[in-house]
């Protein structure tokens, strides 16, 4: 449970209400694609149990689970299939078919072969924390989680949320952290980043399993080049890498997390309490380092500037 996460922030105005969450989820229950149905989403019990709930709380955090499956025609097959359909019409009529009537020709050939198309299904876990007014989606994609909290939006009246803004840019702070080697207070740098050139080059530059405390780094961050991946390590608790889309991917809960636990401790409870309560203290401590909430934010005043984030700004600029 959550191997990624895109963090937004909820509205104050949102009232949070677990009854009617439960009702709305329930007007839109995940079903299987028809025989000539494309795409198909919806929400799914997330404990995995035939009409379980679909918003579960678990120690004052409420999970839910969207659930997506897709159909896939390869386009040689289709290309194939109208190639086939437009030969028949050309033989039969002595006349090639037209632009519009090969569209057409298109989508009967795809409805012909959705049936037998192999179906694809992801899932994406959705994270509440009604305190402190987070939406948290374990989702590998930002399109993937836009589609997911549009949903969200769409089916509660009054809920409101914006992607997690900073008044530091992840990709200034992670500048700023390679370059003078001071990562923040809680953090350490590890041994993954990738830098890219910001100009029409786009050069990317990857390093794996290498240290980053090098002049070669501070090389490329100097010629142009600058941090779109940097990976992390918390409290020694949670392993991550940040993105400078302020997205965590790769989340490893580290083998302190796990300490004193038994077989008897495994679940979907504990599994809940133990991601959402190492997330719910990771999270402010990456807003802080970021030089905490910016302008976006709905969580509160906006801090001044501080020397460290004006100088994550400076390195932005090189």
């Amino acid at each position: 449970m959550f191997k990624n996460a895109i963090v937004y922030r909820i509205a104050p105005e949102w009232v949070p209400d677990l009854a009617r969450l439960e009702e709305v989820l329930a007007r839109a229950p995940f079903v299987e694609c028809g025989a000539t149905q494309e795409k198909s989403v919806g929400w799914v019990p997330p404990r995995g149990e035939a009409h379980g709930a679909l918003a579960e709380p678990v120690g004052g955090q409420w999970i839910l689970r969207f659930f997506q499956e897709a159909k896939s025609v390869p386009g040689s097959v289709l290309a194939r299939k109208v190639k086939d359909k437009a030969t028949r019409i050309e033989q039969e009529t002595g006349r090639k078919p037209g632009k519009k009537e090969t569209r057409e020709l298109k989508e009967e050939a795809k409805l012909d072969l959705l049936p037998a198309a192999f179906t694809k299904q992801a899932a994406v876990w959705v994270w509440i924390d009604p305190e402190a007014r987070l939406l948290v989606l374990d989702a590998a994609s930002q399109s993937r989680a836009d589609e997911v909290v549009s949903l969200l939006v769409e089916a509660l009246p009054g809920l409101s949320v914006s992607l997690l803004d900073t008044a530091t840019s992840p990709q200034a702070a992670m500048a700023h952290w390679l370059k003078e080697q001071e990562p923040p207070r809680g953090f350490s740098v590890e041994r993954e980043c990738e830098l890219k050139a910001a100009d029409e080059s786009k050069a990317v530059v990857r390093y794996g399993r290498h240290p980053l405390d090098i002049d070669e780094i501070r090389g490329h961050i100097a010629a142009g080049k600058l941090p779109t991946k940097l990976a992390l390590a918390w409290d020694d608790r949670v392993a991550l890498v940040l993105t400078d889309g302020l997205q965590l991917r790769k989340l490893h809960f580290l083998d302190v997390v796990f300490e004193g636990q038994g077989q008897q401790d495994s679940g979907f409870d504990t599994d809940v309490a133990l991601a959402t309560g190492e997330l719910a203290r990771l999270i402010p401590d990456l807003i802080e380092a970021l030089g905490g909430e910016g302008r976006l934010g709905l969580g509160g005043p906006v801090p001044a500037p501080s020397a460290e984030a004006d100088r994550a700004g400076d390195a932005n600029q090189l």
